[in-house]
């Protein structure tokens, strides 16, 4: 099968003022089929936030190629990048990024309508999402008017307005307490199995890595585990 992802030989720095550099990622070959669950991990400082802002076409590395869907990501002009990024990747962050004077149905409709699609559309496709994650009946509630797990979920949902094959998700629970991260993290999961969405995922937490069917390990820039989850 053609992989979703493949990453050969990616390394990243940054420039010091004084002169030299601070090397970030050092040849990261990596393939991530279509349909995985893959969590990453690592100590901070290790790569893994620069690595997961590159797949998001966030960040663009110094040397190697990046291809997403097989397109090759670096070749991109502006405008193609962020189509590439509306249309192939949901992002969802720790801090939910949510518009706080928007309703939560115009928060997950907030994609469709920078993809060009008509406002009959954007409302029936933000209100069936926000059923799927269990909120429906809250479509015209505030951010601020739920609870943190139930912001996460609003997030999730705009994440999928596009439906996207790729979900990047950085930390998504570190903002949650145990019993609503186990809910997200058992959302996620039925997104994975019955979408068959690729997710990947940051998290410092080994419970939370649990949940995925694949662990890649960042140390110092590199990879140094890449296969079965055992934290």
């Amino acid at each position: 099968m053609e992989p979703l992802i493949r990453v050969a030989g990616l390394d990243k720095h940054y420039s010091l003022a004084g002169g030299g550099v601070t090397p970030v990622l050092r040849d990261i070959n990596l393939r991530i089929a279509p349909g995985e669950f893959v969590a990453i991990m690592g100590p901070s400082g290790s790569g893994k936030s620069t690595f997961m802002n590159i797949l998001g076409g966030l960040d663009t590395p110094n040397a190697g190629e990046y291809w997403l869907a097989g397109r090759a990501v670096a070749r991109l002009d502006p405008d193609e990048l962020a189509a590439l990024r509306n249309r192939q990747i949901g992002f969802v962050f720790q801090g939910f990024n949510l518009l706080p004077r928007a309703s939560i149905e115009d928060n997950v409709a907030l994609p469709l309508l920078y993809a060009g699609i008509g406002k009959a559309e954007r409302r029936r496709r933000a209100r069936e999402l926000l059923e799927q994650v269990g909120l429906g009946p809250r479509a015209a509630a505030r951010p601020n008017q739920l609870s943190g797990g139930q912001q996460q979920r609003v997030a999730i949902a705009r994440a999928l307005a596009n439906q996207p094959p790729l979900i990047l998700a950085d930390e998504p629970t570190g903002n949650l307490d145990t019993h609503t991260s186990e809910d997200i993290m058992t959302l996620f999961t039925r997104l994975n199995a019955e979408r068959g969405l690729t997710l990947i995922l940051v998290t410092h937490e080994p419970d939370i890595a649990r949940y995925a069917r694949r662990l890649v390990r960042f140390k110092d820039g590199r990879i140094v585990h890449d296969g079965e989850v055992h934290v």
